[in-house]
């Protein structure tokens, strides 16, 4: 990089009050120099103070009294767990010739390490202990490779997988050591959410070394705008996809490009359709999803008061009139990501207060605060629903048991973790085989242990209990695992 250019950016953050940055750019080797100016040549720094400014000084909203909040009308929702039969199977048949057609790709947000799970490989990489022994990206993989293989006529969904800084390089690699998982290497894209600085309580860009600017993901929402700046949009386009289905690693029990989900949002002809889960109860701790002042939203569990998350919906007596739970799995139209240039920008940014590690600007020392010393700013994937009209947004409701099982704490807490990931997945199973006709009993030895009392039914055996005819009348002993 020529002086002129380094002259310039180091104007340009002076400028904007962020000289500090270039503090120790002297005392570095030409390498390190390079890799500074490098980093920093990606943040517009007058743009970081609009954003400090706006985290550090929000500015009052005008008063408009207390949010009208709705449960989505019931034009823009339907429910697995009381749809007719016919509609179900309408959807899964509609959504498995959008796959066969290859109108559909798939993009996975794996930016996150399993540190709670005490490991710092991606999380995507972690055993959840299945008899198999397969990572979650396995598990995925199979499922997309079983979805193909159902479609038939040689359809391809291509696999989009955002990864985050430190996870890029170990998730290629863990890519390429498992070939892939049995998918083409030229359908698996790998692309890098973005980051941005970590900013100090007064609204100053932290060092975390004096060679570098201490950075964090910019949440989940960066998605927009990574797939616009990694070309996964432009190869979206290429492909001739209409239909994107997104969701996070860390769901077992995900189906991923599930064809009743794409089915149904195409049938609604929306942009954007979610995935929900019926909320266990008044207090559990979930966003909702719901109409706020007349448009989409989500609702943090924290924003609403108790009589409003007690409330009955008249016409369905004992059920929460608030009940969709969001699991961050959506489904978008081509043509809507196609406008992520228009308001990507414009999405509000959220404040996370934090211990960030920093530079001394004077010893150059590093320093580790004992209390929150700045602040992350990230935005939300779902900060974009209340840009639609209603018209333009749907809700499905799944079975929790068969969807959503999310992995998040470390093993033994009894809940989100690997155990009850596994017993998840063994139990599904489970009620598949009985399905299928088959006698199922427990053994001694596991009736103690609900993660064990169930059967591995791999992806490449069944996509979602199809397929298993053959089992019944056999009388089956848990736990077990079919053959592939």
């Amino acid at each position: 990089m020529s002086s002129i250019d380094v002259t310039g950016l180091r104007q340009k953050y002076t400028e904007a009050g962020q000289g500090q940055v270039f503090t120790f750019y002297d005392t570095l080797s030409s390498g390190e120099q390079a890799e500074l100016v490098k980093q920093l040549s990606v943040f517009d720094p007058v743009r970081i103070n609009e954003l400090a400014q706006e985290a550090l000084h929000p500015t009052a909203a005008a008063a408009t009294g207390p949010a009208t909040l709705e449960p989505l009308p019931e034009s823009a929702t339907a429910s697995i767990l009381d749809s007719a039969p016919s509609d179900i199977s309408a959807w899964y048949k509609s959504g498995l010739e959008l796959i066969a057609q290859n109108k559909v790709g798939v993009v996975l947000m794996a930016g996150g390490q399993g540190t709670r799970l005490g490991s710092s490989a991606p999380k995507g990489c972690y055993d959840i202990g299945l008899p198999s022994k397969k990572s979650l990206f396995q598990i995925q993989a199979e499922r997309i490779r079983k979805i193909q293989e159902l479609a038939g006529s040689g359809a391809v969904v291509p696999w989009y997988i955002m990864t985050s800084g430190p996870t890029r390089g170990p998730t290629e690699a863990f890519f390429a050591e498992n070939k892939y998982f049995g998918l083409s290497k030229a359908n698996v894209v790998f692309f890098e959410q973005g980051v941005l600085p970590c900013i100090s309580n007064d609204g100053k860009i932290l060092l975390e070394g004096k060679g570098r600017v201490a950075v964090a993901p910019d949440g989940n929402g960066g998605i927009y705008q990574a797939l616009v700046v990694s070309g996964v949009l432009a190869d979206l386009k290429k492909r001739g996809i209409e239909h994107v289905h997104a969701y996070c690693v860390d769901n077992c029990l995900v189906k991923v490009a599930d064809p009743v989900f794409l089915g149904f949002s195409a049938s609604k002809d929306v942009d954007i359709a979610t995935k929900v889960v019926r909320k266990r109860n008044a207090t559990e701790s979930v966003g909702l999803i719901l109409q706020k002042n007349g448009k989409p939203d989500v609702v943090e569990y924290s924003e609403i008061d108790a009589a409003t998350a007690e409330a009955e919906d008249p016409s369905h007596p004992g059920v929460l009139k608030f009940r969709a739970a969001n699991i961050v799995n959506h489904y978008y139209s081509l043509r809507f990501l196609e406008t992520i240039p228009a308001w990507a920008r414009d999405l509000p940014h959220h404040v996370a207060r934090k211990k960030i590690p920093y530079a001394d600007l004077e010893s150059g020392e590093l320093v580790k605060p004992v209390k929150a010393n700045g602040i992350k700013l990230e935005q939300f994937v779902f900060d974009v629903f209340p840009q639609l009209p209603l018209a333009k947004f749907a809700c499905l409701e799944v079975r929790r048991e068969d969807e959503f099982s999310p992995l998040k704490n470390a093993r033994g807490t009894g809940e989100d973790d690997p155990d009850t990931s596994k017993r998840d997945i063994m139990l599904q199973g489970r009620r598949w085989i009985e399905a299928a006709g088959a006698t199922v009993t427990v053994s001694s030895e596991a009736s103690d242990r609900p993660e064990d009392a169930g059967i591995e039914v791999p992806p490449l055996v069944s996509y979602g209990g199809e397929g298993l005819e053959n089992f019944g009348g056999k009388a089956i002993v848990v736990p077990a695992a079919l053959e592939e």
